[in-house]
């Protein structure tokens, strides 16, 4: 059957992509940032993952303001990817896996989650810079990918909690999946910041490390938290921190931190990087 190995979280801002594209990551701005991300590639070589599952939030190409699903999911063999307007250099095609898409649909559906299913599907800097971060050195894309939108934008969100239980019916998901692969799920965005009005730039370091902290061994406490309360703290795209709750859930309740590195500001944003591994 289908195995979860392990989950990492970690920011997508548009200008980490630019930044790789220029080659600046041994600058001073940026070095600290990208050094951070070396652990999670050597962890990622270790357990040679075939699928990941990128959990992130369209900006545009997919769905606009006046039409969101909450939850969506890639249902396609591959997925390419554009720019909504970054300036990011195009980035070679993805696989997909649409058997593997449409038994997960079929699963999260029986388990009443209400997904969306995309038979086409534009990826943008929140599927691509995490992409990037990881494997941006190979000449290939090294995995098939399973794009996983959720809705940050768009008012009425979904709530942490609710997050967090999308998370656990993927892992039922998974599992049931007779074929054999090894997943990694990526929990994409936040962490804290804000990017428009009158707190533009705010972040909270206090509530990052917090959540880097409880996010491991109590994401109950996390789920817990509104989504006014959350923007109240992190800002308006802090809440994007639900969706590291749709990875978490999906591993077991016993993790083990392979490796933490939080770096602030990125473009004015609070960027948390974790890499969980499944324990038995």
């Amino acid at each position: 059957m289908a195995k979860i190995v392990g989950g990492l979280t970690t920011s997508h801002i548009p200008a980490i992509g630019l930044a790789m594209a220029g080659g600046l990551e041994n600058t001073p701005y940026w070095k600290r940032f990208f050094d951070g991300y070396e652990p999670a590639k050597e962890w990622l070589v270790k357990v040679d993952p075939d699928i990941v599952i990128l959990v992130y939030n369209d900006h545009g190409l997919n769905f606009f303001l006046d039409n969101i699903p909450t939850f969506a999911i890639g249902c396609a063999d591959q997925y390419e990817n554009a720019d909504e307007g970054w300036g990011l250099q195009a980035t070679a095609t993805f696989t997909g896996d649409a058997e593997f898409s449409w038994h997960l649909a079929e699963s999260l559906i029986r388990q009443d989650f209400d997904m969306t299913t995309c038979q086409e599907m534009l990826v943008d800097h929140g599927f691509i810079v995490p992409m990037g971060l990881m494997w941006r050195h190979l000449p290939e894309w090294p995995v098939k990918t399973i794009p996983l939108a959720i809705n940050t934008l768009q008012h009425p969100l979904p709530s942490a909690s609710r997050c967090l239980a999308l998370g656990r019916a993927l892992r039922v998901a998974i599992e049931s999946y007779p074929e054999d692969a090894k997943v990694v799920i990526f929990g994409t965005g936040g962490m804290s910041h804000q990017l428009q009005g009158e707190r533009a730039g705010h972040i909270d370091v206090d509530f990052d490390l917090k959540c880097m902290e409880k996010i491991v061994d109590d994401p109950e406490w996390m789920a817990g938290l509104s989504n006014s309360k959350i923007i109240e703290i992190a800002g308006s795209e802090g809440i994007e921190i639900i969706m590291w709750l749709v990875m978490r859930g999906a591993l077991n309740d016993n993790v083990k931190v392979v490796h933490k590195h939080y770096h602030v500001p990125v473009s004015n944003t609070g960027s948390g990087l974790l890499v969980l591994e499944n324990s038995a």
